[in-house]
């Protein structure tokens, strides 16, 4: 497994339509000083959507009207509980034919505010599962690199055969198994 598609398994590359939706939603949230409760809810609506197929088919399908979207987003926000700005911001994504767009626009709301925080993302992708100790070595180790806080998820895939990859922005340290049994490989090849 090389970079790109490492990065292409992870990373989630909202449009340019939904980093600006995203962008206004921030500073919206940040001058009423709802940023922290957008987030959470939005993040909770992603969720849902992930979880309910009726929710996903209606922001994807052009079967449904901007309007009859428009409608069930409200009701649906509703339900949930959602911050008044939350929900208009959907509905108003939802009118102007974005639907589509408002998972993409969370993933870039949720990029702001963990630079709003100084948050650091790391993504560990490992042979097998890391204990809870590993796993806190880990942010202890990129915490103190960084200088900062980090969040850290995590991914198992067993080609990898042992060893760890980690990426932190669009950087890549492939400490696996696989990638020098792959540069040995090559160095034999060429010699």
């Amino acid at each position: 497994m090389d970079d790109r598609t490492l990065a292409a398994n992870k990373v989630t590359h909202a449009s340019e339509a939904a980093r600006r939706y995203a962008s206004a939603l921030f500073e919206l949230a940040q001058d009423k000083g709802a940023v922290a409760d957008v987030h959470n809810d939005y993040k909770a609506f992603v969720a849902m959507a992930e979880e309910s197929q009726d929710l996903t088919r209606l922001l994807e399908s052009p079967a449904f009207s901007r309007d009859e979207k428009v409608r069930a987003l409200a009701e649906v926000a509703k339900k949930a509980g959602m911050t008044d700005l939350l929900a208009k911001f959907i509905g108003t994504m939802a009118q102007n034919g974005r639907a589509r767009d408002i998972v993409d626009a969370q993933h870039a709301f949720d990029e702001l505010y963990a630079k709003q925080r100084g948050v650091k993302r790391a993504v560990v992708r490992t042979a097998k599962e890391m204990s809870g100790a590993e796993r806190q070595r880990i942010e202890s180790i990129l915490a103190k690199a960084v200088g900062g806080e980090v969040e850290l998820s995590s991914e198992v895939d067993p080609s990898l055969i042992g060893g760890i990859q980690l990426r932190i922005g669009s950087q890549l340290v492939d400490a696996s198994l696989a990638a020098k049994l792959d540069r040995m490989n090559t160095a034999m090849k060429g010699a």
